[in-house]
């Protein structure tokens, strides 16, 4: 392991290809890079579930950690591994400090995997829009969890609005061993009778605020044709906020799923035995793990969310985003497209900051001077940030600032 402080985008780089080259590493199989975007206090959680991942999926990770935005001063602070404790593939930690993580993908970009899809995961609260993070828009795949919202079922309204094909959610993952059991029940009574089955109602019991349990109602009502609310109960339900899920079927039959508090859940069909199945709760890493399995369109996804939130059309909106600038610190330069996409859906008076600023659209600072500027020269930029009358986008021109690579 190389610890790089206060360092550049281009040091982190050159030190990763050294170890590289210094270890023997060779990474012509890796399968995707993962970024990870996760808050201080979860980097440790974050590490290890992205490491138990990576042993299932041979990727190249990559953890951001923004930290005090509003620092004077942007500054870069790396970790690069091969093979240590961030499992067997290569991984960077980079901490960003000041505006530089408003711009993490100038950092990010260059060490993505070549000819590799790019999956990125927030380990902290989801995003309203993933538009507003480049880390977001550059992914193949995106995923949030609703679950870590002070308010999951409005998360999962939230997620709905924003939604492209490509995104999901780890409530939805946590919900995949119900799904399977429920299935296969299903298909042990058509078994049974040599027929279809047809579900006229049913209900989920369970924590009606668990996203999870929002989630496995909607893609039992989308499937079955049927609502399928969530109820309260009794017993405190577990980890993914179900007890039990009950459905009625024709000819008068009954289904129930009870989860047994030991591991197992209890399935009580007609005219069958009691069974007792697997139903484990799952670490934060093998569900990071089920996520990388697959890269495109998760449909059953999008039509769960569209039954729970009431939204339609989920899965023919496009996949593709445009990126939305937006400065926490300046939000009314920040005019957002209808849909949250940044797609242009809807939008009706999307105007983006340059990416470029006009000042040095025309000129590479690091290619003529061979080295990237001071970070000095931003404190005149800070102070204008801060200022609190400082220039909108409707009403003034933002300062002019230097191009910098970190």
């Amino acid at each position: 392991m190389t610890t790089l402080w206060d360092t550049t985008g281009s040091a982190v780089v050159k030190e990763l290809a050294a170890q590289r080259r210094t270890g023997g590493a060779v990474m012509s199989g890796v399968a995707l890079t993962l970024v990870v975007v996760a808050d201080e206090g979860r980097v440790a959680e974050a590490e290890q579930a992205a490491s138990a991942a990576a042993e299932v999926h041979p990727c190249r990770l990559l953890i951001v950690v923004r930290r005090q935005v509003e620092a004077p001063v942007p500054r870069l602070d790396a970790e690069v591994l091969i093979g240590g404790r961030l499992g067997p593939g290569e991984a960077v930690v980079m901490r960003m400090y000041g505006r530089l993580g408003l711009h993490a993908e100038s950092v990010v970009l260059p060490l993505l995997a070549a000819d590799a899809p790019v999956v990125t995961w927030w380990h902290e609260a989801p995003p309203e829009q993933i538009a507003r993070d480049a880390l977001g828009v550059i992914a193949d795949r995106r995923i949030t969890d609703s679950a870590m919202s002070a308010d999951p079922v409005a998360a999962l309204r939230t997620r709905a609005h924003d939604y492209a094909p490509g995104d999901t959610d780890l409530a939805w993952t946590r919900s995949t061993p119900w799904r399977a059991t429920l299935a296969s029940t299903l298909d042990s009574v058509s078994g049974r009778r040599g027929d279809s089955v047809r579900v006229r109602g049913g209900q989920v019991e369970g924590d009606p605020e668990s996203a999870t349990a929002q989630l496995v109602a909607g893609w039992l009502s989308a499937r079955c044709g049927c609502d399928i609310p969530v109820v309260g109960t009794a017993r405190v339900p577990g980890s993914a906020g179900i007890d039990s899920v009950e459905l009625r079927l024709d000819q008068d039959e009954v289904v129930r799923v009870q989860d047994d508090r030991k591991g197992g859940a209890v399935i009580n069909q007609p005219f069958r035995p009691e069974a007792i199945v697997a139903l484990p709760d799952r670490s934060l890493g093998e569900l990071i793990g089920e996520e990388l399995r697959r890269l495109d369109s998760d449909e059953p996804y999008s039509e769960a969310l569209e039954a729970v939130t009431g939204a339609a059309g989920l899965s023919d909106r496009p996949a593709c985003r445009d990126h939305v600038w937006y400065d926490p610190m300046r939000p009314q330069q920040t005019s957002e497209p209808v849909n949250g996409n940044g797609n242009g859906n809807g939008a009706s008076a999307a105007t983006p900051a340059p990416t470029v600023p006009d000042d040095s659209a025309d000129a590479d600072e690091v290619a003529e001077a061979g080295e990237p500027d001071s970070p000095a020269d931003d404190s005149a930029e800070q102070g204008a940030v801060q200022a609190p009358d400082a220039p909108s986008a409707a009403g003034g021109k933002a300062p002019a600032r230097k191009a910098r690579t970190r």
